[in-house]
């Protein structure tokens, strides 16, 4: 199957994935052939993209890292915290408990796959954009956790900071949060309080282990120093939020947003790279770029030569330079083929366009 954006999508085509709506129920199932009708309500939830099945793409499997069911669940128990608190109502300690027992789903199955890449382009629902962020960054900050030979416990501490690393969002006005324009200096300080109104949330209901409220705490900590609420830098930030400090900004580059669109996987990365030491710790990062792949398998690219292709296969050690199935030369429809890009005669090539 391959990634398809939005407004790329046409009536014919063969749907790859499930697709869920806003509350989290089977919208469209894969397999479906796509309507206009059909088109219409993918485009109304504002999913940046989909995933379809086609003869070029039909046998390129894209996994899932974590399972539809566990990752709709774990949206749905983030978004009854939210919705609880947005009426008014004090700390539900049920409702954190059941959050943390989602976050210990996602370690089991990650723990289970621990050799894979994030490897798939991430499709979210535009207005349920900080539930779909907070276990995103828990899914994200965990397979980091992993990869730097965390313990089981310490993982599922680490998914608690990390789902729970915006829970102080909830305090500040959504009209603030969505703006679409520049904000002013004393919206600016109001957004910034969230991670301390998290950090005490949390502390509150004494359900939440230390380590994981403070990591919340830290997450807007740069390693270089200047970042919020304590300017505190390099080791004196937690190693929660020094690693949800990736994740989160990561996942929030790739998303669409009131007041930009989303990066490339690939322009995510070269920010994430380009900020080693002011913004992020270089060990974290350094697993990160192993983790990741920048351009995800399903993604359609155009290459130095002109020929246009499907990442069919990524590598830990050679992120750059995936295996490639060209069907387009120059463009002229062309008899599928495979380029292995990080062979010697192929290391005059590099992906120059995402498309």
């Amino acid at each position: 199957m391959r990634f398809v954006p939005t407004s790329c999508v046409r009536e014919g085509m063969i749907l790859g994935k499930d697709l869920y709506n806003n509350i989290g129920d089977l919208m469209l199932a894969k397999g479906i052939i796509l309507t206009a009708e059909y088109i219409k309500a993918i485009k109304n939830l504002k999913y940046n993209g989909i995933y379809i099945d086609d003869d070029i793409s039909k046998d390129i499997p894209v996994i899932n890292i974590i399972s539809e069911k566990v990752r709709v669940d774990a949206i749905g128990a983030i978004k009854n915290i939210f919705t609880h608190v947005e009426k008014g109502n004090s700390i539900d300690i049920k409702h954190i408990e059941a959050t943390m027992e989602q976050v210990k789903r996602i370690v089991d199955q990650l723990f289970n796959n621990k050799e894979l890449m994030v490897n798939m382009v991430d499709i979210k629902v535009f207005d349920d954009y900080t539930y779909y962020h907070s276990v995103n960054v828990a899914v994200l900050s965990i397979i980091l956790g992993i990869a730097l030979g965390m313990k089981e416990e310490d993982l599922c501490n680490l998914g608690y900071a990390a789902i729970f690393h915006d829970i102080g969002k909830v305090f500040i006005d959504k009209d603030i949060l969505n703006k679409p324009g520049s904000l002013t200096e004393e919206e600016y300080e109001l957004i910034k309080s969230h991670s301390t109104f998290g950090y005490e949330y949390l502390k509150k209901g004494n359900k939440v282990p230390i380590e994981s409220y403070v990591g919340v705490l830290d997450h807007h900590e740069r390693y270089g120093g200047g970042g919020y609420p304590s300017g505190i830098k390099e080791d004196l930030i937690s190693y929660f939020g020094r690693i949800i400090a990736v994740a989160d900004a990561y996942d929030a580059l790739t998303s669409d947003r009131p007041y930009r669109e989303a990066l490339l996987p690939s322009e995510a990365m070269e920010y994430v790279m380009g900020s080693v030491s002011t913004l992020f710790d270089p060990d974290i990062v350094k697993v990160f770029v192993r983790k990741i792949a920048p351009y995800p398998i399903g993604t359609c690219v155009r290459l130095s030569n002109g020929m246009v292709g499907i990442v069919v296969e990524n590598y830990e050690d050679l992120c750059m330079r995936p295996l490639i199935r060209v069907f387009q030369d120059q463009g002229e429809e062309i008899e599928p083929y495979e380029i292995q890009l990080s062979d010697p005669h192929a290391l005059c090539l590099t992906i120059v366009e995402v498309i």
